[in-house]
This record gives structure tokens, C-alpha cells and sequence, in this order.
């Protein structure tokens, strides 16, 4: 059977998706979220590696379409150190939500907010003083912060316990909070996946693109292809995780595809560069 057969969406926009990216696969754009996509999720981030087989399914596909971009709240150079990116000719990585870029192995990026340094003195202070329990940690990502509450006994509970203060600190400091799996993000307003995708598609002269994610911060990706798609832009959304999993369940229900975490989504990445170098 056919990539079409095998990989069928379940609606006709993404269906629309899959055969604008057969039938012109140097107008398509392939963009990937790192962490539970292309990466296992950890309980420390700093262990992430590439699923086994990414890297491969990546070259495949970056000699084939027009380009493969990674996505990623990650600092840009992490990425591309922890999936050994670099190996991939021609990749993108947007960094730190798209605030940075990296390509051809030069990186660049804007000045860091200002608030950021101010949230950082003042963090540890707030997560004291609203009791944040045991295995609470800070991960410094230079131009954001992230609270994780995997370690604690409680992660849920921890991560309700301190949604209210850790938003406070970030709006007193002209930042904002972006949830995901058991984590609050600290980071500037207007940068997201979405704004950076949409960007990088324009730039590109896009006329497809498929882009998979497994968490909340993939939302504003998933809202930016389902715009493009009224505006003409043919797109396919992949959620990397099982439809069970809470903090997937709101991409799942908007995705056109659901595959089984970085397993599938390498599965799925082969068999599409397969497709498009056979035509």
C-alpha cells in the first residue's frame, strides 16, 4: 500500500494536506517539535536524545522537500546538540519558541528580555513562599525559565499549587506563562510556534506543511496551520501521543493524525520520504 493507504487522515483538509505535499514536495515545509516529538519526554531534560531512526527519517526527508524546520521552546544550540541536528543537510531549528535560529551552523538571536533576569532573582523567593514541594526545580533556559514539578510526589497538585504565583511573577516582570507537561514556562509575550512557523512558511513561499507536536505549547502551531488552511495553505497535523493522555487530549481532538509518540512519528516520517523520493 501506498503513504496515502497507510497514513490516511482522518479529515479531508489534512487528506488536502498529504496529497499537496505528494504532488509538490519541494512547496512543503516538514516542521517538528523537539521534546515528545522527535524526543522522548525525560525526567530530566538535559537527558534528551533523538528517537533512534530520526535522524535518518530527517535526511530522507531534507533531500526531498523544501524544507524540514524544528520548532522547539529549547534553546536553538541544545537542539541541535541533543538530536544531533547538525547531521541533517539543510535543517532549521527556531529556538526559544522562534526568538532563535539556527542554520548552516550559525545561530542567531535577539537580545534577552529584561524581565527574565528579574523573574530570576525573584523566583526562588515565590516558589518558597507558596510552598513548592520537594523535586520543584528550575530550568534555566537563558531566555525563559521553566518550573518542573515531574519530581515531586504530587506533580499535578505541585503544578496547580503554583500556577497562581509563578503567573503573578511572570506579569509583574512584562512576562508571560506557558503551560505544559508539568511545567510553567516563563517567557516573553508574543513569541510562540505559532508566530514562528507562520513566519518561516512565508519565507519559504510554503504551499504545504505538515507539522506534528505532542503538548500544549503546539497548540498556537496547530491554530497557525488551521488559519493558513482557510487562506489556501494546504497542512497536516500530527499529534505525537496517545488520545488517553490529558495533556495531549486538546491536540489530539484538532490533529489529523495521531501516531504513537517519537516511535510513530519516525514511522510515519520514513514512510513519507519514501513517498516523496519515489514520485
Amino acid at each position: 500500500m501506498g503513504f496515502e493507504e497507510t497514513w490516511t487522515p482522518a479529515t479531508e483538509a489534512g487528506r488536502d494536506g498529504v496529497r499537496a505535499i505528494l504532488a509538490a514536495p519541494g512547496d512543503a515545509v516538514i516542521a517538528l517539535d523537539f521534546d515528545g516529538t522527535l524526543a522522548p519526554i525525560v525526567a530530566d531534560p538535559s537527558a534528551a536524545r533523538a528517537h533512534p531512526g530520526v535522524l535518518d527519517a530527517l535526511r530522507g526527508l531534507a533531500s526531498a522537500v523544501g524544507a524540514v524546520a524544528v520548532v522547539t521552546g529549547r534553546p536553538a544550540g541544545l537542539a541541535v546538540e541533543y538530536g544531533g541536528l547538525a547531521g541533517v543537510p539543510g535543517v532549521v531549528v527556531l529556538g526559544h519558541y522562534g526568538a532563535e535560529r539556527w542554520e548552516g551552523g550559525e545561530l542567531s538571536a535577539p537580545q534577552v528580555h529584561p524581565g527574565v533576569a528579574r523573574a530570576r532573582a525573584a523566583l526562588p523567593d515565590v516558589l518558597a513562599a507558596a510552598g513548592a514541594p520537594e523535586g520543584t526545580w528550575v530550568e534555566d533556559k537563558g531566555r525563559s525559565l521553566a518550573v518542573h514539578t515531574r519530581r515531586t510526589a504530587a506533580p499535578e497538585r505541585a503544578l496547580e499549587l503554583l500556577r497562581a504565583p509563578v503567573g503573578e511573577l511572570a506579569a509583574a516582570h512584562g512576562l508571560v506563562v506557558e503551560p505544559g507537561r508539568l511545567v510553567l514556562e516563563l517567557r516573553p509575550p508574543g513569541v510562540d510556534k505559532g508566530a514562528a512557523l507562520t513566519g518561516f512558511l512565508r519565507e519559504r513561499g510554503a504551499r504545504s506543511v505538515l507539522y506534528a507536536g505532542d503538548d500544549l505549547g503546539d497548540l498556537a502551531a496547530f491554530a497557525a496551520v488551521e488559519e493558513l488552511r482557510a487562506q489556501g495553505l494546504a497542512g497536516v497535523l500530527v499529534c505525537a501521543g496517545a488520545v488517553g493522555d490529558a495533556p495531549v487530549r486538546e491536540l489530539a481532538d484538532r490533529a489529523d493524525v495521531v501516531v504513537d509518540g517519537p516511535e510513530g512519528v519516525v514511522e510515519l516520517l520514513s514512510a513519507l520520504g519514501e513517498a516523496v523520493r519515489a514520485r
